[in-house]
């Protein structure tokens, strides 16, 4: 339970044998990510599509669970949120989005970002701790596991040297991917915030990589891999502060990223091909209303609405109506009634995102 958090960089040896054959593996299978994500023209429906799915996963880790129901039911411009929980996971696609525009303008991950970030998702400004009695318990015994630093003033310390480690690559030649899993760990075990650790910690995962150039767009989402290995991930956190299991931490992260990447290259493909079959049968069957807006609309949307037709593509509510009625009649929506709305669903691309993930094995 006694952790005293080092400083970084750490001065112990990290390339070991075991982790660097991992370690070519999770490079390739990122490379293809990223390559592969180019082939969806208009990015924002990966960002859509994939920050939804991340933020549902990591929500769920925290036990905020929704379905894909809600999630699609809710309407944001509006605020009006079939859930508290897809209110939630709005809230981490948010703060997500945010932080990536800020990456991407300004080429650092500092400490203002992520305190935005965890501001986003947890709607206050509280900042870092700054009053001692959070501890981290089991949630089946109540027995406490982990005390994170309690002093606000080594809080800020701590978090003021995770900055420097994570935007001066002076500091350390260690590799990007083992430098993730380093930070990872470092920003969970400080635990700076009263709520929100968790959510916030997986976003810098994404936005790290985004940073280092691995990807473009915050397309790898590793909340599904913790979520089904929650326990591993969990006991090796607290193995690296007990016993100094670097390697084992590590690999753990670098399986996920291997996993994840290969997972999300099957789903853009999925995507691509399903778009293109969508083209082709609206171009056939459809050609006075086909447009390529009309088909991004119902790939960024896999719920669409009349309202998000007609702001999307500037058309009237009678036009937007009969776009989506012409789809419903040839097979590729289908119409769906809550309260007084409808709601139109791309049922393919709707099985394409469960399935993600479905032959995920456990790490090792």
């Amino acid at each position: 339970m006694s952790y005293s958090i080092p400083m970084l960089p750490l001065s112990i040896e990290l390339e070991t044998k075991p982790i660097l054959k991992k370690l070519s593996k999770a490079h390739q299978a990122l490379a293809e990510l990223k390559g592969v994500s180019g082939i969806i023209p208009n990015q924002s429906i990966l960002i859509n599509t994939l920050s939804l799915q991340e933020a549902k996963d990591s929500s769920a880790i925290e036990n905020i669970i929704t379905t894909h129901d809600e999630l699609y039911k809710s309407d944001v411009a509006a605020k009006q949120f079939a859930s508290f929980a897809a209110k939630e996971v709005y809230s981490y696609v948010a703060a997500l989005r945010s932080g990536y525009q800020k990456v991407k303008e300004s080429g650092l991950l500092i400490n203002n970002h992520i305190l935005e970030i965890q501001q986003t998702l947890e709607e206050n400004n509280a900042g870092f701790r700054k009053l001692p009695g959070i501890v981290l318990k089991n949630d089946q015994t109540g027995e406490v596991v982990y005390r994170p630093p309690q002093d606000g003033s080594q809080i800020i310390l701590l978090m003021n040297n995770l900055e420097q480690f994570i935007n001066d690559d002076t500091l350390s030649d260690v590799d990007p991917l083992i430098k993730m899993a380093i930070i990872h760990h470092q920003f969970e075990s400080i635990h700076p915030f009263y709520d929100g650790n968790g959510r916030t910690g997986r976003i810098i995962n994404i936005l790290y990589l985004v940073k280092k150039g691995l990807l473009d767009t915050p397309v790898l989402y590793l909340s599904r891999y913790i979520n089904q290995n929650k326990d591993e991930y969990y006991r090796l956190l607290q193995a690296v502060r007990d016993q100094q299991a670097w390697e084992a931490w590590i690999l753990y992260m670098l399986e996920g990223i291997e996993q994840t990447s290969r997972q999300i290259v099957r789903l853009i493909l999925g995507m691509r091909d399903l778009m293109q079959k969508y083209k082709y049968k609206m171009r056939e069957e459809l050609p006075k209303i086909y447009s390529q807006d009309l088909l991004n609309n119902i790939f960024r949307h896999p719920y669409t609405k009349i309202d998000f037709i007609m702001e999307e593509l500037q058309v009237t509510r009678i036009t937007a109506m009969k776009y989506l009625e012409e789809l419903i009649r040839i097979g590729l929506l289908s119409k769906h009634k809550k309260g007084k709305e409808n709601y139109y669903m791309n049922d393919a691309l709707f099985d394409l995102l469960l399935d993600v993930g479905s032959k995920q094995r456990t790490p090792g």
